[in-house]
């Protein structure tokens, strides 16, 4: 077998940039990973042209098989960021894979709430991804902020809500730290994006909340019902009509 040859260079870089150990962790290949990270000569935290290491393709692509070997085997910088300003946690959840994402989440050197490029937290990305079990685990942290805005100016609430995640949505509602009306830089709260999307199941729950501001407008002046009345959802609308409204409209 080629990898247990010591003549050969383990750690040489392609054209493209990426390592014999870059590859096999991005393509999940366990066996080979054990047998490189061992190699004297290799550099397990090694690079590409991206900034991009071993690792983290590992956890991009949400093999956490090969994320298990790195951190049992090697000290590793669970936030080192790469040329995308994205940490180990983001690539995790940039795929959705909770399993590698709980693995890093267990080191206490791991920073949960850091953000990336775009001002995201993990916590961001769980929300928009429904993914409950994770959000649950965050918000055990007590770094992590619930109501942290990201450059936009859009909380994990708003994010959860302009995705249908009644689940996420209500979690994070039970959270003090969590405005359920506040908006983001362009004026627009958790409800409007709920309507936006015709998610009636979100707009039932934020509408249940004393917090939430029915017709609150968008900087552009649209309110939740003008949004659901141009986009022709007529459950929306009943759920957004006032009863006195409704009430004339039948008599």
């Amino acid at each position: 077998m080629l990898l247990t040859r010591e003549d050969l260079s383990a750690d040489h870089q392609t054209a493209l940039g990426p390592t014999a150990l870059s590859w096999a962790a991005e393509h999940g290949r366990e066996g080979a990973v054990k047998i490189l990270i061992g190699r004297e000569g290799v550099n397990p935290h090694r690079p590409d042209d991206t900034g991009t290491t071993p690792l983290m393709f590992a956890a991009r692509k949400g093999h956490k098989g090969v994320v298990k070997i790195f951190l049992e085997y090697r000290q590793v910088d669970p936030d080192k960021l790469d040329t995308w300003e994205a940490t180990l946690l983001w690539h995790a959840a940039s795929c959705g894979d909770e399993g590698a994402m709980k693995i890093l989440l267990r080191r206490e050197d791991t920073d949960p709430d850091k953000p990336d490029q775009e001002g995201r937290t993990l916590l961001s990305h769980a929300a928009s991804n429904g993914l409950e079990g994770l959000v649950k685990i965050l918000l055990g942290r007590k770094e992590v902020n619930p109501g942290k805005p990201d450059k936009y100016g859009r909380t994990p609430i708003l994010h959860a809500a302009q995705f249908g995640c009644e689940g996420v949505v209500k979690i994070l509602l039970g959270q003090e730290e969590v405005d359920p009306d506040k908006r983001d830089n362009r004026g627009q709260t958790p409800l409007l994006y709920a309507v936006a999307n015709g998610h009636e199941e979100v707009v039932k729950i934020l509408l249940g909340w004393k917090e939430v501001t029915p017709n609150r407008p968008s900087y552009k002046g649209e309110t939740p019902l003008m949004c659901a009345v141009r986009k022709g959802y007529k459950n929306v609308i009943a759920l957004l009509q006032p009863p006195e409204a409704i009430t004339l409209s039948t008599t």
